[in-house]
């Protein structure tokens, strides 16, 4: 008997036999598993890169020469990696909170908070040289693909509802943004990135003692538990005593370097003038936490004195005073942290929605539309889809509540149920379950059931008579007069027999509409 099997299934196989064909490690030259090709790696890298960068707090923008040096560090040590001409890019994010990350294809972040705790540039090599391994030896696409070999089964049905190879993985991956690349690594990954980096530190000329002094003060820092690092740096980069001894180890067999102090220093300087400020941010953002605006708007006073430049704590300021019900100071404070930095999104979206919520939607949507071209937040996912629904463009508002219902919150949880009140609006029918088939009777028995959180009633199916898997004999429209209450079910004999009941007939049931009661 021939044995059939269905595409989903042959689908792994083949993918199952393909990682025998794994490719190989650009810096290791090890053949390592990777469903992704070079290209899809960096047009994710790029494609996230913007979003990525917003999500946590945009690019430090107060001392653009800040920028222009840690990338001319960055692009010195890429230029003597294994993979020179990945489209490598290098930014300094206005984050307090010390982390540093690599996307795929290049694109390189580390966290103003970072650059404080570092002392010269041997010590900044050593975290730019230890993310540009990361990318160069492909560990994001490696692991993404050992957790996609995990779950090849779902993977495979994916890939084939694209209709071409790794397409949905692709997709997924971009769907995914930075956290997928943002894991925590695993061991061997970070001794890696440890050891290759350190010898493109050497081959750039700097002291490979300073990723021996990066690791311990890691190390230390982790032992004592600061707050900032567990949630930032080493939740991606956990640190250990094993790497300062292999860090130590390495460093033994690689030449004496420069450190560069005084540049370094010099280069910070504008980090080190505000660290006041920020300091205060820091309180007053604990003020907010814990519902003390007037604490905040203190502290937030404090930081403005230090560094009036700095957009965020003018938008914080917008925060405090809404708490406060002061809501023309609270839009002043937004309107003056758009003007600061404009290529952000926070104020934006803030402004936006204060003005939505006062009355002023037009205006408010402006601003919202705005903050969700820079970046598609669930919040203005959600205020976007009010906007549609009201302007009667139901599939625009279904796709916006159903972004911004993928979030957690209170927000995922409004928009799952706007989602839903417009599915049943537009689509009752599709909370409606059936089935047919032949009962001890000999009847066409018809079931129905109910998914949906309200009653549905005014229910019209049609119920076909399959001559095969494709081919409908014969066909039956019926409406249900019963109303059916939400998550029960409801059967329905037909009036007339069933023939050729010996054959086991087959039936299929399609739900044509309902209404839904409101």
């Amino acid at each position: 008997m021939k044995t059939r099997y269905s595409w989903s299934i042959l689908l792994v196989l083949a993918m199952a036999a393909g990682l025998s064909g794994c490719s190989v490690n650009p810096v290791t030259g090890k053949n390592e598993l990777s469903f992704m090709s070079q290209q899809q790696e960096i047009a994710l890298g790029s494609k996230n890169y913007s979003p990525s960068r917003q999500s946590q707090g945009g690019d430090y923008y107060l001392d653009p020469k800040l920028q222009s040096y840690v990338a001319g560090v960055g692009k010195k040590l890429a230029a003597v990696s294994d993979q020179p001409n990945l489209p490598y890019e290098f930014v300094v994010l206005n984050n307090s909170v010390p982390n540093a990350w690599a996307l795929p294809g290049g694109k390189i972040a580390i966290n103003r908070g970072l650059l404080s705790y570092l002392d010269d540039e041997s010590q900044l090599a050593a975290v730019l040289a230890h993310e540009i391994v990361h990318a160069a030896a492909r560990h994001g696409a490696s692991q993404m693909s050992r957790g996609t070999l995990a779950n090849i089964g779902m993977a495979a049905v994916a890939i084939g509802t694209q209709g071409r190879d790794g397409g949905q993985l692709y997709g997924l991956a971009s769907q995914m943004g930075t956290a997928a690349w943002m894991a925590k690594y695993g061991r061997d990954d970070e001794l890696e990135s440890d050891f290759y980096g350190m010898n493109y530190m050497a081959v750039a000329g700097y002291e490979p003692q300073g990723a021996v002094e990066l690791q311990r003060t890691f190390v230390k820092l982790s032992e004592g538990r600061q707050t900032d690092f567990l949630s930032g740096l080493f939740a991606s980069h956990p640190p250990s005593e094993k790497r300062v001894e292999a860090n130590i180890a390495k460093a033994k067999q690689l030449p004496k370097g420069q450190r560069y102090r005084q540049r370094y220093q010099a280069a910070i300087a504008q980090l080190r003038k505000d660290e006041s400020a920020y300091k205060a941010e820091k309180a007053a953002i604990e003020a907010l936490n814990k519902e003390q605006p007037a604490a905040a708007i203190d502290q937030l006073d404090r930081a403005i004195a230090v560094q009036p430049g700095e957009a965020a704590f003018w938008e914080l300021r917008g925060h405090a005073w809404n708490l406060m019900d002061k809501t023309d100071n609270a839009e002043k404070a937004y309107s003056t942290a758009i003007r600061k930095n404009p290529k952000y999104f926070g104020p934006h979206l803030a402004r936006g929605v204060l003005r939505y919520n006062q009355g002023e939607k037009a205006r408010g949507l402006e601003d919202i539309q705005r903050s969700y071209k820079i970046l598609p937040t669930a919040k203005a996912s959600y205020y976007l889809g009010e906007s549609a629904v009201q302007a009667k463009q139901y599939q625009a508002a279904m796709g916006y509540f159903k972004q911004a219902s993928q979030a957690g919150g209170e927000i995922g949880k409004q928009s799952t149920q706007q989602l839903t009140a417009l599915q049943l609006e537009l689509q009752p029918q599709s909370f409606i379950g059936g089935s047919a088939g032949i009962n001890s009777r000999g009847f066409v028995q018809v079931s129905l059931s109910n998914r949906s959180p309200v009653p549905m009633t005014q229910v019209q199916v049609r119920v076909d008579r399959m001559a095969s898997a494709y081919q409908i004999q014969s066909s039956q429209t019926l409406l249900i007069p019963q109303t059916i209450a939400a998550g029960t079910s409801l059967q329905l004999e037909l009036g007339s027999a069933a023939e050729d009941t010996q054959q086991s007939p087959r039936f299929r049931v399609v739900v044509l509409s309902a209404k839904a009661i409101k």
